[in-house]
């Protein structure tokens, strides 16, 4: 039984060795097409309008809006009855139907 997971074991490992040499050997050619087609690339395209780094370029103000202003506090309050809350917030019935 040993002897068959040895043989089962050599021939696997025979197999996983040819797939990862030869996945290496694709992954190498294409970092190396990478790195020489690199070379060729043209340059990046000036940039439009005014240079960001600029200090003296003109840019929008900036507006200030907090990011709490709506904030309620919402403290722990007495109970109230339910039938009464729903009541407020329930819409109107109309009138002469």
């Amino acid at each position: 039984m040993l002897a068959q997971f040895g043989a089962n074991f050599a021939a696997v490992h025979s197999v996983a060795g040819q797939f990862n040499r030869c996945r290496f050997g694709i992954l190498a050619g294409v970092a190396v097409a990478a790195v020489t087609l690199g070379g060729c690339m043209q340059t990046t395209v000036p940039l439009v309008g005014a240079d960001p780094a600029d200090p003296g370029v003109k840019v929008a103000g900036v507006g200030y809006r907090s990011t709490v202003a709506p904030y309620t506090s919402l403290r722990p309050t007495a109970p109230t009855s339910w039938r009464e809350q729903n009541e407020r917030v329930a819409p109107k019935p109309k009138s002469g139907q």
